[in-house]
């Protein structure tokens, strides 16, 4: 009874089962929410805060570091040239 039922179970998964699981799961990825034009003005303005807020934090550190030579910065800054390229968007 094994010798039937085995392979019966087998076949019956890789034609039912597994296309069943792939099919369920493509379509919950493509139901799943998309970025839209808001969310990624969005993520834009808050690049461009964050780098100008590490701009501030490099002056004060310029600063500090120009009256107290030996306090050292806790966090290394980005080099001031290295600029994240917008073509590198999703």
């Amino acid at each position: 009874m094994e010798e039937v039922l085995v392979p019966i179970m087998v076949v019956g998964m890789l034609f039912i089962g597994l296309p069943w699981v792939i099919l369920h799961y493509v379509t919950k990825w493509k139901q799943a929410p998309n970025i839209t034009d808001e969310d990624e003005k969005l993520l834009d303005e808050l690049y461009s805060l964050a780098r100008r807020l590490e701009d501030r934090v490099a002056t004060v550190e310029r600063i500090v570091a120009a009256d107290h030579p030996d306090w050292k910065a806790s966090l290394p800054l980005a080099e001031p040239g290295t600029d994240y390229p917008v073509s590198r968007r999703n």
